[in-house]
């Protein structure tokens, strides 16, 4: 048993140190290539972003963004729930509505978000709610469409075994035998849609949606051609997304889905 231990912990040490190894060669091959080029504005150098990013971490205005952004895509989240999942549960539930949402899901679902950018600016203003609208088009479908696929994929044999028990009704069939049948398959399409919407975020506040947030301030210096900051603010949007992906895992699907641990190795 020790040396089992000891083995587990030797591979995460491994695992730890060579991932390190990997980022700081990252690092000078970045740095060399940067003075090789010679061109700040074409490339900027690792040590100048090195250095900015803890210029920005430490201004108050770089909280700001993080929170303005955070709402902005708070907002398209929220809405893709409460309207992507019932439309979603009708469409896989119900023939009649699948018949008639389907053509106009299918219309509207190939339009890239970015392309609602005008009609956001006209209905909604250079406000929040504008960004939200396109984080919101951005996730709406694919809710919608792993929402039906869960919905549609539900075992007969566990809605007879459930008609048999009682469960009559078609709420007490999806509340108590289609929900939970369907809900690793709306996860997916939940943590899917919310790297697509981090995208639809940055890609909104950049094309003039917002007049802040973490999108907004890549295009203010890439304005002027401050191409460091733009660099520190790109890996800002990576490094939330990644946190809110890891939170995502940890405080939902893995307590949702709790039941399936094991079910696989």
């Amino acid at each position: 048993m020790n040396s089992f231990i000891f083995a587990m912990e030797s591979q995460n040490v491994q695992k730890v140190v060579i991932g390190a190894l990997s980022l700081a060669a990252f690092a000078v091959i970045w740095e060399l290539l940067a003075v090789y080029i010679g061109n700040s504005f074409y490339l900027p150098r690792f040590s100048s972003v090195f250095s900015a990013f803890f210029s920005v971490i430490q201004s108050s205005i770089f909280f700001n963004d993080v929170a303005i952004s955070l709402y902005h895509f708070l907002i398209g989240f929220v809405f893709a729930l409460i309207v992507g999942i019932p439309i979603g549960m009708m469409m896989g539930w119900f023939p009649v509505l699948d018949k008639a949402l389907n053509p106009i899901v299918e219309i509207f679902r190939p339009i890239p978000p970015l392309a609602w950018i005008p009609f956001a600016i006209i209905w909604l203003k250079l406000t929040h709610q504008a960004a939200g609208f396109i984080i919101f088009m951005g996730m709406v479908f694919p809710i919608i469409i792993s929402t039906y696929s869960g919905f549609k994929n539900v075992p007969k044999i566990y809605v007879e075994a459930a008609k048999v028990l009682g469960s009559v009704s078609s709420v007490k069939l999806i509340k108590n035998v289609a929900i939970p049948a369907a809900s690793p398959m709306i996860l997916s399409g939940i943590k899917t849609a919310t790297g697509v919407g981090w995208m639809c975020l940055a890609a909104s506040e950049m094309f003039g949606v917002s007049d802040s947030g973490i999108g907004y301030k890549i295009w203010f210096y890439y304005g002027i051609q401050a191409m460091d900051y733009v660099v520190v603010y790109m890996l800002i949007l990576g490094f939330v997304g990644l946190l809110l992906d890891f939170l995502f895992r940890v405080l939902i699907q893995n307590r949702v889905l709790k039941w399936q641990k094991g079910t696989v190795i």
